[in-house]
């Protein structure tokens, strides 16, 4: 007599995630460290795979040395961006510091008849001039200011800086042990869904993979290109305005507006006409027309086929639930959401249910 096979009930998986997102939402707080180490370890494993086979010789890399190079690298990239954009951004801020009094000034000339003959009141602009000229002197100064914030904050700092340590080091390990921890996660798989969750699984990571990869592609493109069209428009700050127009990129509509705020803001300090407004329009614009219509279709390409609605919906949940790794990880979460949603429409439209007749 051949033994009755098991039947696994549906309700017990779907009850265990259930349980998996409470306990998500619960650790909310903590888990943003090791979601962006996810996502970054995600994106650099290819380059470790390639390094790991490497031959010099008899020599060959092994996966530890070849995660450690990795992670180097992207230590050296960050401090290096760190160290063009911080001193940069001081000089803008010293800039808006010695130039403020002149726009209050002048907004004082203009504005405040205005304002006493249509509407009848009298403002005090010379006393905010003054309030303004004396708070804003010390705004070059960040090493001051960073001690009052960590003298006011400082439990708040210690945990930003706890997360920023945290994430190398969970990265290092997820790249390491990257193919054992995907070993892991097949073999509790239930064999009779193997075959079927090993395609859903391929499917998210082609997806996974376009959406990831072709977007860093697509912002390190455009941060080279607003810089140098910023620097050919006369703009002094134009490496690090173009580079966080480009590198925040990756959150819809986030990255054109910095840019340009920051352009404008910068542009109105620098110069003292609007034409080269007009030109910082121009580069604006021919950045989203090349980013909209050339860059992000021959790169990302149209695969993770989300609705504008959708996509905007994502990004506030994201953000409401996990804060900015929230946001960064919306839309690949959401395109992985869709596979699944796609595979259980074709199994709806094939059950019984569906097509029975009334």
């Amino acid at each position: 007599m051949t033994p009755k096979r098991e039947n696994g009930l549906p309700w017990q998986w779907l009850a265990a995630l259930a349980v998996f997102g409470v306990l998500l939402y619960l650790l909310r707080d903590i888990l943003a460290p090791f979601l962006a180490a996810a996502i970054l370890a995600y994106i650099c494993n290819p380059l470790v795979d390639k390094l790991t086979r490497l031959h010099i010789g008899k020599l060959h890399v092994s996966r530890t040395p070849a995660t450690l190079l990795v992670l180097l690298l992207m230590i050296a990239i960050f401090i290096l961006l760190l160290l063009i954009v911080v001193p940069l951004l001081q000089k803008e801020v010293v800039l808006i510091a010695q130039k403020l009094p002149i726009y209050v000034q002048t907004l004082r000339e203009r504005l405040e008849p205005l304002i006493q003959q249509h509407f009848d009141i009298e403002l005090d602009l010379a006393q905010l001039q003054a309030a303004l000229a004396e708070n804003w002197k010390a705004a070059g100064n960040f090493a001051g200011q960073a001690l009052r914030i960590i003298s006011s904050h400082g439990i708040a700092l210690f945990g930003w800086l706890a997360s920023a340590l945290l994430i190398p080091l969970v990265l290092f390990y997820l790249l390491r042990d990257w193919k054992q921890l995907i070993a892991h996660f097949d073999q509790i798989i239930p064999r009779r869904w193997h075959d079927e969750a090993a395609q859903i699984a391929h499917e998210i990571d082609l997806v996974l993979a376009e959406f990831l990869r072709g977007q860093l592609s697509v912002m390190l493109i455009m941060s080279a290109f607003y810089v140098i069209g910023l620097w050919l428009a006369g703009l002094e700050l134009a490496l690090p305005i173009g580079l966080i127009a480009g590198l925040l990129g990756f959150v819809p509509y986030l990255g054109i507006t910095t840019g340009i705020l920051l352009a404008v803001l910068a542009a109105l300090l620098q110069f003292s006409g609007f034409t080269p407004l007009i030109y910082i329009a121009i580069v604006f614009s021919i950045g989203q027309v090349v980013e909209g219509f050339i860059l992000t279709p021959w790169l990302v390409g149209d695969r993770i086929g989300l609705h504008p609605v959708v996509v905007i919906f994502a990004l506030l949940a994201g953000g409401q639930l996990f804060g900015f790794t929230g946001i960064l990880l919306a839309l690949p979460v959401s395109a992985a959401i869709a596979v699944g949603l796609r595979y259980l429409k074709k199994h709806w439209l094939a059950s019984q249910t569906y097509q029975a007749e009334t």
